[in-house]
């Protein structure tokens, strides 16, 4: 089934699948770009989520779906009645035409990846989905395969080749002025606030639900690094385990949530600290006609899943992960993800035969040996804009170009994305095994 409606013609017509902060990111880029993109439908289970975006449209109640399986089995009917109608069926007449859409943006938790894109790509729609890819590898194959076979784009957000420092990484290593790459040290400061919000109280702390963490936070690392270096993967060893966030390690007299605990004045973990006295991380809470935020915030806190003690929660994913990778070409990459910083960002360092690059999102700094000569590229005004810098809306603006036909070449592409996320699962699997693994 062809849904494709002239997608060449703008604005090009999408679906929200999800609509949390990421999709929100995305819808703000669609306001803006009224004449690039057009909003048809949201679909939502969380009402308070899917009735506030699609009012910011203007989207007529038949527009919203709390499940995209309901989504599609209206465009399915739609254009089963509208064949009738066109085959002269007595009593049929054609529908409206508002639901039907091009595109599809997937921005929905981890465990809901595979199945909207599968079944959006199979009614001929192009598709732009958070990273991670699916939950198996195997699931990230077939959908590159049935890209391939219904002629569409599956778009993978991985944000990182669309950041202004990591792009100019890229530059000068492809410029070949400092040689060949023989090393890749490179260092993912997950902080200890996400980390506490996000990997032990939220919704990625369940691998079940979500993926293993070197998988959910480090994919798009790994694609990066790949789209720099320029060469396959050969095998890769990892290590990492849930060292601290478990109930062992619970100060004496600490409790179960932080509000009733006498440990709380002192604790780095604490939610009361981070939610109500700094206020942060608090734009992931949704506020419903007729509450205040401070009131959910203090229904959080007293009985939400974020004002749990970070020693006492479900999670069980890891809290530090280093990857060993060796490509084709010997080159080594190693990746060290921890918990246990500070601030949250990436460092990396590129050791190449005549030189060395060093970038820490705010700055890149290049040292040319021969020359002796050192350059600092400084992206510190750029990075402080927000949605990482700008990337996110020129993640989206490439995509558009690319399925509105305005360009014939999709940067991060689902194909692209195979090869960082099978090193993620196998990461995942040396972990377990102890073992090295083969490509």
């Amino acid at each position: 089934m062809d849904l494709n409606n002239n997608v060449a013609c703008l604005p090009v017509r999408m679906v929200a699948i999800g609509a949390g902060n990421r999709m929100r990111t995305y819808m703000k880029y669609v306001r803006e770009h009224s004449n690039e993109a057009r909003l048809v439908a949201v679909i939502e289970p969380d009402e308070v989520r899917r009735n506030d975006m699609a009012d910011q449209f203007g989207l007529p109640a038949e527009a919203r779906f709390s499940d995209y399986e309901e989504y599609f089995k209206a465009v399915d009917n739609l254009s089963s009645v509208q064949g009738k109608a066109a085959e002269g069926v007595a009593g049929v007449f054609p529908l409206n035409d508002a639901l039907r859409a091009s595109v599809a943006i997937i921005a929905t938790p981890e465990d809901h990846h595979f199945q909207p894109t599968l079944m959006a790509i199979r009614r001929g729609m192009h598709v732009l989905l958070e990273k991670p890819v699916a939950q198996r590898y195997e699931e990230c194959e077939q959908l590159a395969s049935e890209a391939r076979e219904h002629g569409v784009y599956i778009g993978v957000c991985h944000v990182l080749r669309y950041m202004p420092c990591f792009r100019k990484v890229r530059e000068v290593v492809a410029s070949g002025k400092l040689g060949k790459v023989v090393s890749v040290r490179h260092t993912e400061r997950v902080g200890i606030d996400r980390q506490a919000h996000s990997y032990v109280r939220g919704v990625f702390s369940d691998s079940r639900k979500a993926n293993p963490m070197f998988l959910s936070k480090c994919c798009h690392d790994i694609d990066f690094l790949l789209w720099v270096v320029q060469s396959p993967a050969r095998r890769v060893s990892s290590f990492g385990s849930l060292k601290w966030f478990r109930a062992e390690n619970a100060p004496e007299g600490s409790a179960r949530r932080c509000v009733d605990c006498k440990v709380e004045p002192t604790c780095p973990y604490s939610a009361v600290d981070l939610y109500w006295r700094r206020r942060e991380w608090i734009s992931n809470f949704d506020v419903p006609a007729g509450k205040s935020l401070d009131e959910v915030l203090q229904d959080e806190l007293n009985e939400g899943s974020f004002g749990r003690c970070v020693y006492h929660c479900s999670n069980d994913v890891v809290d530090h992960q280093t990857c060993i990778i060796e490509l084709a070409d010997q080159t080594t990459i190693s990746i060290d993800m921890t918990a246990f910083t500070r601030d949250d960002f990436r460092s990396t360092t590129i050791c190449l035969t005549e030189g060395e690059v060093y970038c820490d999102e705010s700055k890149v700094v290049v040292k040319h040996f021969r020359k002796g000569t050192e350059e600092v590229f400084d992206f510190t005004e750029s990075m402080a804009a927000p949605y990482h810098g700008g990337a996110d809306f020129l993640l989206l603006d490439d995509f558009l170009k690319a399925v509105s036909g305005r360009t014939d070449h999709l940067s991060s592409s689902i194909d692209e994305a195979l090869q960082s996320h099978r090193l993620c699962f196998e990461a995942e699997q040396s972990r377990l095994t102890g073992q090295v693994r083969e490509l």
